[in-house]
């Protein structure tokens, strides 16, 4: 008989067509409300938005930095760096660039504080500069070497006919040239059901899989549970399980060669991408040296 598991964080509460918890990229999809800020998350939030967005943030920030002094060493008197101009705008953009010289620590020699109240601004402009270069640049080798898996899942994931019954697959590999060592994986089912009074509720099962875990893996892993006895899909026929509010969720975790730790990896399936009836193509195959080819463009493709 199939047994439920606890409920795994995700919540028993549910509605019809609910959103899945994890997104296939196995970014979270919860809205958190009436968060509080903490400065303690802030290398959490530069270490993990995207590259565009964090090179813009910077630029933003190395450029108001130096319209802010450069708009002090205007008030102050530009002519405690270099002669005035007698324009507003063409002062301040003398201004503008001797902050970046000074925030930067270039110094070209051009321009050159002559008053003790430029000194002192310059003196401090340079001290705030040497610390905000410290901190990009430990965030820099933070996101480089912050472990990250590098798995890709097939885009479908299928029921079909395997041994005298039927089995729900999907595959995966390692996008990366390394190979996985002690992959191990643990599938979740979670099933969207409406008691008799209309509540919806959600109900989770932990997949039993033909192999949760393996030595090492160079090319390809079909991943295969079957749908028998003890199975909580036994009672859907292949018509049944695309109408079914279903979810699967996957957490890998192996060790990586590149960063000499374990790392994890979750995504997740929506039954209504189910593919019933077809088998997955071969990947791999040999070349007239003996060597394996491993197709990475190959890894979703069906046949029947």
């Amino acid at each position: 008989m199939t047994k439920k598991v606890k409920d795994p964080g995700f919540g028993h509460h549910s509605q019809k067509n609910i959103r899945g918890i994890i997104n296939e990229d196995g970014t979270s999809n919860v809205i958190h409300l009436n968060k509080k800020f903490n400065t303690n998350d802030l290398y959490t939030f530069f270490i993990e938005i995207s590259w565009y967005q964090f090179f813009f943030l910077v630029l933003i920030g190395y450029t108001l930095l130096n319209i802010c002094f450069g708009l002090v060493y205007t008030a102050i008197g530009i002519e405690e760096i270099t002669p005035t101009t007698g324009s507003f705008f063409d002062d301040f953009l003398n201004g503008f660039f001797f902050s970046a010289q000074t925030l930067t620590t270039v110094g070209y020699g051009g321009i050159a504080p002559q008053g003790i109240t430029a000194n002192l601004i310059a003196a401090f402009e340079a001290l705030i500069g040497l610390l905000c270069f410290a901190f990009i640049t430990g965030l820099l080798y933070g996101r480089f070497s912050k472990p990250k898996a590098a798995i890709r899942f097939s885009n479908n994931f299928i029921v079909r006919d395997f041994k005298d019954g039927r089995a729900l697959m999907f595959r995966l590999m390692n996008s990366r040239k390394t190979i996985m060592i002690e992959p191990e994986i643990s599938v979740t089912l979670s099933v969207n059901e409406a008691d008799e009074n209309g509540h919806y509720k959600r109900n989770y099962y932990r997949l039993t899989l033909e192999r949760d875990k393996i030595m090492y893996l160079p090319t390809v892993w079909t991943i295969v549970h079957e749908i028998d006895d003890k199975s909580p899909l036994k009672n859907y026929h292949n018509t049944a399980l695309k109408d079914l509010d279903a979810k699967l969720y996957i957490l890998l975790k192996y060790h990586e060669e590149s960063f000499g730790q374990h790392v994890y990896q979750a995504t997740s399936y929506d039954f209504r991408t189910i593919e019933t009836d077809v088998k997955y193509s071969p990947s791999s195959s040999f070349n007239e040296a003996g060597f394996t080819l491993l197709d990475h463009d190959k890894l979703s493709d069906l046949e029947k």
